[in-house]
């Protein structure tokens, strides 16, 4: 016999929730303003009770360390944001599905958090959305796991001079013996030699792929992404006609960590101090002064507080020395990267994709002992070390890795 207990609190509202256990069979239960009674049923089916917003969060904190079910190949976990993206996610995935919303940290003194993705607020959103339609939601507190994976990864990566993308190693774990984890990505997985490999979404202002491209391919089988084949548009239009609130919800962010605050602010706040340093130009005279390499990147024009007759633009960083070089816009062309990670088949020709917003580069590809090389047949502007350089055989996406050195040939 085991006892959960599971709380929630909003202003001067406190709500809690007791539950007895046995096995996977709930015995007993106090549960004030959830809507069914709980006894009798299994901990998943518990998770699809609805009833008053606080009572229901403390009954979802109460389950989540402990819900677990035997495999069903039926079963889909579906990863719930809030948004309108992983509502259709749930639809599309019928009546075997369970929403899973991974509660992650976030900066307490961000801005707006009521719009990231794993806030409180897009937590109860995503259960709502399962409630509607008579599924489970399950709740999983990964802040401190994602605080140490990711956050600090980002902070340290700065600190470095290198430019992260946490997006590219957000993760988490679970265990509802799902068969498949189905998500609102816009990616597509195709197969390619007799083997699965992720691919470009249909909707090229939505792709996806570059943060999804390091995921393993062997992992694929188990993956789905619904909305891969379809644009924004239609997935809106597909929430409003089931009623879902989540139609009209506005994007989220993409660091979600930030909640809603600008990434310097934020690291000012996490470790990194301003020191003074220099600004030099390619030739190494000092031009000007800065309070910290961290705040530039490669390719940051605004900022630099220089006068100059040409626009000029960070270069490099040097963490060492503190030093920030910048330069016209020529004097960031890069025709050579490198990158640590993996091909994930044989390929010479690629398009290299080295930031989520810029066009892919023609380029060929040589593998190294520890990831690939490239010669991009066009210059590429704004390489930054730690960013992740995906390759692509047309829409198909044959490698991933992050980049460690960038130079002109």
């Amino acid at each position: 016999m085991q006892e959960l207990i599971g709380d929630s609190a909003r202003g001067s509202e406190w709500a809690l929730v007791r539950l007895r256990v046995d096995g996977d069979k709930i015995v007993d239960a106090d549960a004030p303003g959830v809507a069914e009674d709980l006894r009798g049923l299994s901990l998943l089916e518990a998770a699809a009770v609805g009833g008053e917003t606080l009572p229901v969060d403390a009954l979802a904190n109460a389950l989540a360390p402990a819900v677990r079910a035997r495999p069903d190949p039926a079963r889909v976990a579906v990863a719930m944001s809030g948004g309108v993206d992983s509502a259709v996610t749930l639809l599309r995935a019928g009546p075997g599905a369970v929403g899973v919303t991974l509660r992650l940290w976030l900066d307490p003194h961000g801005p707006d958090s009521d719009r990231a993705c794993c806030s409180p607020s897009a937590v109860i959103e995503a259960r709502r959305a399962c409630h509607k339609l008579g599924l489970p939601h399950v709740t999983l507190d990964r802040r401190q796991e994602f605080r140490r994976a990711v956050v600090t990864t980002f902070v340290r990566g700065y600190g470095r001079g290198d430019t992260p993308n946490p997006c590219v190693r957000c993760n988490g774990g679970f265990r509802i013996g799902a068969a498949r984890l189905a998500t609102g990505h816009y990616a597509r997985i195709v197969e390619r030699d007799g083997r699965l490999l992720l691919a470009r979404a249909l909707d090229e202002q939505k792709d996806q792929s570059y943060m999804l491209a390091r995921l393993e391919p062997r992992l694929l089988s188990r993956v789905w992404f619904p909305l891969g084949d379809q644009r924004k548009e239609e997935t809106r239009l597909e929430a409003a006609r089931a009623g879902l609130a989540a139609a009209r919800r506005p994007e989220s962010q993409e660091a979600c960590f930030l909640a809603g605050g600008d990434y310097r602010s934020f690291l000012a706040r996490n470790g990194l101090e301003s020191q003074s340093g220099p600004l030099v130009d390619t030739g190494g005279a000092v031009i000007g002064m800065h309070s910290g390499h961290w705040a530039f990147t490669p390719g940051q024009r605004r900022g630099l507080g220089i006068a100059a007759p040409e626009p000029l633009y960070a270069l490099e960083t040097d963490a060492r020395t503190n030093t920030v070089v910048i330069g016209p816009r020529a004097a960031l062309a890069r025709t050579q990267v490198s990158a640590r990670g993996r091909l994930f088949v044989p390929a010479v020709r690629v398009e290299a994709k080295l930031r989520y917003r810029s066009p892919a580069v023609p380029a060929a590809v040589e593998p190294t002992p520890r990831g690939f090389r490239l010669a991009l047949d066009e210059p590429a502007y704004g390489v930054a070390r730690g960013q992740a350089a995906v390759l692509y055989d047309g829409d198909v996406v044959v490698g991933s890795g992050l980049v460690t050195s960038s130079a002109t040939v």
